[in-house]
């Protein structure tokens, strides 16, 4: 069984959804956790109660990633708390979806690439400069990376440069024994954009039937790939983009 007892992780966009699972996850593994979270106090605190009652230490941090000042806080409340970072995962996002190319407007093409381009180099060039040596980055992209979507050409184009600073990275501090890789979901189910069961219904249906094994992905999924590469199991691969999607080709 992994155990991430004595380390320290830190999730970006980890009050609600896929972050908060990968959290509670690393939780139930024995580490430390540092949750960040943009707006939801109420959820940000349902989560640090939850990962309370586990035995290990959390505290929350407010904080936009579209802003370089406070990830910097991000990071410097987190060693303040903890002393040190083992595990960072750049998960915050947003996502925009059914916008043609001849449609989105500048200010969207603006606020997407804040969060989801900006956001994780920051969080990402923060975690190199901080994370322990034999750390673990992990950069949460999106399967639009590889199997375009009409509609989604600025979430995907947001979320595809992050996962080439993932491939520069692993080679830049590779020395000191930390791994950087991305974890590639498919369209995730509970949570995000889908979060609503009946929303988006006619993207719904493309999407599971582009897909073998007839469904979404679950932020338990992703949070499996998540343990994988943050336990020692991991400790040689690095620069890898890992697809969690059963097999779908769009």
């Amino acid at each position: 069984m992994n155990t991430l007892k004595g380390k320290v992780a830190l999730i970006t966009g980890s009050a609600r959804g896929l972050g908060k699972a990968i959290a509670e996850r690393y939780a139930a593994l024995g580490a430390d956790i540092v949750l960040n979270y943009s707006r939801d106090k109420v959820a940000a605190d349902e989560t640090v109660s939850t990962i309370k009652a586990m035995g290990v230490k959390v505290i929350a941090i407010q904080g936009d990633v579209s802003k370089v000042a406070d990830i910097e806080k991000l990071f410097d409340a987190a060693i303040a708390a903890f002393g040190k970072i083992d595990i960072v995962v750049a998960n915050a996002g947003i996502e925009m979806v059914e916008t043609p190319v001849v449609k989105f407007t500048e200010e969207q093409f603006d606020r997407v690439f804040s969060i989801n381009t900006k956001g994780s180099y920051f969080t990402m060039q923060q975690a190199a400069k901080h994370v322990t040596d034999k750390g673990r980055i992990i950069y949460i992209a999106s399967s639009t990376t590889s199997f375009p979507v009409p509609g989604m050409a600025v979430y995907g184009g947001s979320k595809t440069t992050p996962r080439y600073l993932v491939d520069i990275l692993s080679k830049e501090i590779g020395h000191r024994g930390v791994t950087v890789n991305s974890i590639i979901p498919f369209a995730v189910d509970h949570a995000g954009i889908f979060a609503d069961p009946t929303a988006y219904p006619q993207l719904r249906k493309q999407l599971l039937d582009s897909c073998p094994m007839g469904r979404l992905a679950e932020v338990e999924d992703v949070a499996n790939a998540a343990e994988f590469f943050a336990s020692d199991l991991s400790s040689f691969i690095s620069g890898q983009h890992l697809l969690v999607n059963g097999g779908a080709t769009n």
